[in-house]
């Protein structure tokens, strides 16, 4: 088939306009109109750099005849190419009557799930070990802090069945590179759980959460039909290395695990896990990550910023954003995690601690826009060692739980009183989304001063690029501090720890991912590197 790019249209266009421009393309290429047989959309982004000329902008697929005299002229017509073979194909089969031991999983984020997925797809029936509950029961928990302020440290927004991302705004893009089209299997899997048809062709696809929980569970029964196996509530405590190889996991229950194979997929919250394999000698470094606060503005200040007379429009749905600001200090300030239509949830998993998040719902329809404002910091910020960085966060995750009065509510304040450098004691127009609740106070305090200084110099500066961000009655909630793992457990080109034959660091926690997207992807890329040792193994054998 080809691939027509740059196919732009009014906002408003009828479906036969489509066609038309298609056609148009075409006989460029020589192709007369009648040889068109069929096209698909595979991407529909819009246009907004000229807010009152929105476009949208298509990539489609087109089948026609004589495809070959057409494939000779690609070079000399722009945005025209052959459309590229993105099946999926997977790279091993199971060993039958294998004296290997069962793969082992750790953690049921995306990457862990998705790992898990393509090992039992190609026969290797893995466990998966999820320290956390079942995705419901870990809801119930989870609005337990939200509602009642009870925080149950096993699960939470951090640890249980999904991961993270399934309080979150379950966003299904990224700027990795992809040249196997592995996301394109993401998408296709999540198709298959029941998302809406349209994140396989909207640029900026995204779930929602309460979508997230039942396509969770559909793919656990999807694991389960395959011959794996997943164990809720099964925390791993320890882990046993033998000549510089992975021998068994040890659970919280006293149950030990033997297996040679283990993907470590446990999420960028796992801090016990980190010490754990810091103290077995598996080799990590601390690396950057990024503080600071979440932003809530009401969505239409948003919509009216960035779309102008469009705002509303059905195909545009809520707005979003991304912005950065370079500032004096030498320190970036950038909108991280943003959610439109969505709600700031409370995310700790630490008793004593504060810690903030983002999170919408497929149909982005809350009152409020929200996103991490925050900046970007680099080990020589919190020198120590490869957990230095885990002590830094926890000390402003104490802090915020200090300054939001010691019961989980938040600490916040007015984006008016924090560039002005004065306490708020109440709130305005935005009421702010957090649960169990927002508390006024003077977040200066709340992170380290060059965090502070950053943010108060970038607010003003970024009003210029989206009128309205930098209102006096927007809400600033204290804190964001889990923006990514603050440590990598380093990896060969294997996809196998530098140090541990058999231990396969993946995904967002071990450094590798940031989000659903690229987390799924690397599970994926990890789950073959495995399967391909262990089919090497057993022809050794």
């Amino acid at each position: 088939m080809l691939r027509l790019s740059e196919v732009k249209l009014p906002l408003d266009h009828a479906d036969a306009d489509l066609e038309a421009a298609i056609r148009a393309r075409l006989k460029s290429l020589g192709v007369p109109s009648g040889d068109l047989i069929r096209y698909t959309v595979f991407r529909r982004a819009h246009d907004a750099r000229k807010r009152s000329d929105i476009k949208l902008t298509y990539i489609v697929d087109v089948e026609v005849r004589d495809e070959a005299s057409a494939i000779k002229r690609l070079d000399a017509v722009p945005h025209c190419s052959v459309t590229p073979d993105m099946a999926y194909r997977f790279v091993a089969k199971a060993p039958e009557k294998s004296e290997l031991s069962r793969p082992v999983v750790i953690g049921m984020g995306p990457c862990g799930l998705f790992a898990g997925l393509i090992l039992a797809q190609m026969g290797f029936r893995p466990i998966i070990l999820e320290r956390g509950k079942a995705v419901r029961e870990r809801t119930k928990d989870t609005w337990g802090l939200w509602r009642k302020n009870v925080l149950n440290p096993e699960s939470n927004v951090q640890f249980g069945e999904g991961g993270a991302g399934t309080f979150s705004d379950g966003k299904l893009y990224s700027q990795i590179k992809d040249p196997k089209h592995y996301g394109r299997k993401v998408l296709d899997e999540f198709v298959k759980a029941g998302a809406p048809e349209d994140i396989l062709y909207l640029s900026r696809p995204h779930i929602g959460t309460f979508r997230l929980v039942s396509m969770v569970e559909k793919m656990r029964a999807t694991i389960h039909q395959l011959g794996g196996e997943v164990r809720f509530e099964s925390r791993v405590e320890d882990i046993e290395i033998d000549g510089g190889k992975v021998r068994g996991l040890k659970l919280a229950n006293g149950e030990t695990l033997r297996c040679e194979h283990v993907v470590l997929a446990v999420g960028h919250s796992a801090r016990d896990t980190f010490e754990m394999l810091h103290e077995r000698g598996v080799y990590m470094e601390a690396k950057p990550f990024s503080l600071g606060f979440r932003i809530e503005h009401p969505q239409g200040v948003i919509d009216r910023s960035r779309f102008g007379k469009f705002a509303g429009h059905k195909l545009l749905g809520a707005a979003d954003y991304k912005v950065v600001h370079h500032c004096s200090n030498g320190r970036a300030v950038y909108s991280f995690c943003m959610c439109p239509g969505g709600t700031v949830v409370a995310a700790t998993s630490e008793p004593g601690r504060v810690v903030t998040n983002g999170m919408s719902q497929y149909s982005r329809n809350e009152r409020n826009a929200n996103a991490g404002i925050v900046v970007g910091i680099t080990p020589e910020d919190f020198p120590g060692g490869p957990l230095a960085g885990i002590a830094f966060q926890r000390k402003w995750e104490e802090r915020a739980f200090e300054l939001g009065g010691g019961d989980y509510c938040a600490p916040g304040q007015l984006v008016g009183d924090f560039i002005a450098g004065r306490a708020s004691t109440s709130l305005g127009s935005v009421e702010p989304s957090y649960k169990p609740g927002v508390r006024p106070t003077d977040l200066s305090t709340a992170l380290p001063d060059y965090v502070i200084e950053a943010i108060r110099e970038a607010l003003p500066q970024l009003d210029k690029k989206i009128p309205g961000f930098s209102m006096h009655d927007a809400v600033l909630t204290g804190v964001e501090t889990r923006t990514s793992s603050p440590i990598r457990v380093r990896r060969k080109d294997d996809f196998q720890s530098l140090n541990v034959e058999g231990l396969y660091p993946a995904g967002e926690g071990a450094g590798y991912a940031g989000g659903i997207y690229s987390a799924a992807i690397d599970g994926i890329e990890v789950a073959e590197a495995l399967a391909l040792k262990m089919v090497e193994k057993h022809a050794l054998a």
